[in-house]
């Protein structure tokens, strides 16, 4: 999700599509606390882990 958000930013940076930034800095901000929080050993999405 993170990934997907820095290619959003480049892309909507560089085509000047605002829509494409908002998107991306959304998905970017949601990928890091998706992260954290899977990093410090909370269920994230009912999970624990993905395997």
């Amino acid at each position: 999700m993170i990934i997907l958000g820095v290619v959003l930013l480049i892309v909507g940076l560089l085509t000047g599509i605002g829509i494409l930034w908002t998107i991306g800095i959304v998905l970017v901000i949601i990928g890091v606390v998706l992260w954290i929080l899977g990093g410090v050993g909370h269920a994230v999405g009912g999970r624990r882990h993905y395997w």
